[in-house]
């Protein structure tokens, strides 16, 4: 059985071959593990093998993981869940990044909980680009609302998109949803100059992630390919 070590050099290098064949600057796209479920010794062995920057979905677990690798101060926590009004706190005092941004009412309460002592928090409008009744995410057309006010809020650092593409459309169809967020997102740096870096396209999975890294993801966030399958729900 392949070790997480081996597992995280395999997507690297399935991550580096990509980038080089989209014609991108080599390290131009980062993985984000996506730990959710994941014991926190897998994460260790995950850090162990340089490995640095997870993604949560659930606060509570994700705190508790957060709290058992304080003496791992070298992680970058992302926040990649659905946004609760009454969990804004928590997430804005314990992540760096945050991918699922998807109304002003949410980015605000992040923005005026964020401590001030930190960095300004790093967020992605999480984008429901397919439109699916089933998922989270802001619809295309509510983002330059959405850009111009949050781009103004002081602790936020606007950042980029996020979305997860309906995984049952064909390959032509996952290629153009991921291409529709990397034209979005150039037309509101055109757009919107000071609102933020808008550098970032938070797109691709294990299954897909060459095809987001072709159409311009900058983080891909890959759980199973790392991790092994999740064992079933009891």
């Amino acid at each position: 059985m392949s070790s997480i070590a081996d597992n995280i050099g395999s997507v690297t290098r399935r991550i580096q071959k990509a980038t080089l064949q989209a014609g991108r600057e080599p390290g131009s796209v980062a993985l984000l593990a996506v730990s959710k479920t994941r014991s926190v010794d897998a994460i260790r062995a995950a850090v162990a093998a340089g490995q640095l920057a997870f993604g949560e979905n659930y606060l509570q677990e994700a705190l508790d993981k957060i709290d058992a690798l304080a003496d791992q101060p070298d992680i970058d926590w992302h926040f990649i869940g659905p946004i609760q009004s009454n969990k804004t706190r928590q997430i804005a005092s314990a992540f760096a990044w945050v991918h699922s941004v998807d109304r002003l009412k949410i980015a605000r309460r992040l923005s005026e909980q964020r401590p001030p002592g930190l960095s300004p928090l790093n967020i992605c409008l999480q984008v429901n680009i397919n439109n699916e009744q089933s998922k989270s995410g802001c619809h295309p057309d509510e983002l330059p609302a959405l850009v111009e006010s949050i781009g103004a809020l002081p602790q936020l650092s606007l950042r980029g998109l996020m979305a997860i593409p309906d995984p049952e459309q064909p390959e032509a169809g996952l290629r153009a949803s991921f291409r529709a967020l990397a034209n979005r997102l150039q037309q509101l740096k055109a757009d919107y100059p000071t609102a933020g870096p808008l550098d970032t396209l938070s797109m691709g999975m294990s299954g897909d992630l060459e095809l987001a890294i072709a159409e311009g993801a900058t983080w891909v966030r890959v759980g199973t390919d790392l991790f092994g399958a999740r064992p079933p729900k009891s």
